[in-house]
């Protein structure tokens, strides 16, 4: 259960939010057979035999994939990049992905190629809400003022998270809502958390144990089925089911597994 929790969270922790978030949806998606993995396209049809350990998300038309306990990257081909030598791997963004070889971390270009560390990029500061400002009332609770419209939310919150697409998330006590760019609320205050992840069109809930997603509009995309869920990324997340399974969903629900052995893993 250990190595199922670290693959969940391996591509997305090297990997700065505002990069994850850019990822544009991919014409491949990781598909597991059994215990091994190859990549099918957008209706389910295996185009890359499953061959490997685990597989991660394209991005830049690149992927990671693991054999054994190393990873590497292969093209939309199939065809190796680098060698499988990294003990972790990150998604690929603006041409750059996050590894580590020998206890080092560091960034590689496309080509495999080490990138100086003055051509890293540092995280940027994200700004909590940029589409107005909080206001707080007499007993401490906060409310928001739309920097466009007129539109007001009450001070009756004890939180207020900006999603960046018209959406706030918003907490009373231990649950959260969601409400519209005009101060509408959209989802009743009933999640046990929300997590905006790595696309900020598609925010995680967490209700009764289970995570889902919302979509653009804070209408549910995606009903809270799932023991794990990450964030969005190429189009697709990966998500473990009650039962233990691992796979990617699209932003359809679409998932991309099956529990049959591959009839060769060569």
């Amino acid at each position: 259960m250990k190595r199922v929790l670290l693959l969940l969270l391996v591509p997305v922790l090297l990997l700065p939010l505002a990069a994850r978030a850019q990822a544009t949806e991919a014409r491949l998606v990781p598909f597991r057979q059994g215990r091994h993995w190859g990549y099918a396209d957008r209706r389910g049809r295996l185009v890359l035999p499953a061959r490997y350990d685990e597989a991660g998300p394209f991005a830049d038309e690149l992927a990671w994939v693991r054999i054994g306990t190393l990873y590497g990257y292969i093209d939309g081909s199939g065809s190796p990049v680098t060698p499988i030598q990294y003990e972790q791997a990150g998604n690929f963004c603006d041409n750059r992905a996050t590894v580590r070889l020998g206890g080092e971390t560091f960034a590689i270009n496309p080509a495999g190629r080490r990138l100086p560390p003055d051509e890293v990029p540092a995280d940027k500061e994200e700004d909590p809400l940029e589409q107005g400002d909080v206001v707080r009332g007499p007993d401490g609770k906060v409310g928001f003022r739309f920097t466009v419209g007129a539109a007001r939310v009450p001070a009756i919150y004890d939180e207020i998270k900006d999603n960046y697409n018209g959406l706030l998330l918003v907490r009373q006590g231990p649950k959260w809502g969601v409400l519209d760019s005009r101060g509408k609320l959209v989802q009743p205050v009933q999640y046990d958390s929300v997590r905006r992840g790595g696309s900020p069109l598609l925010v995680a809930v967490h209700q009764n144990g289970r995570w889902g997603y919302l979509g653009p509009e804070g209408h549910r995309l995606i009903e809270p089925r799932y023991l794990r869920a990450a964030p969005f990324f190429g189009g697709v997340a990966r998500v473990q089911t009650p039962s233990g399974s691992i796979g990617y969903i699209d932003t359809e629900g679409r998932e991309f597994w099956t529990d049959e052995e591959p009839t060769s893993s060569k």
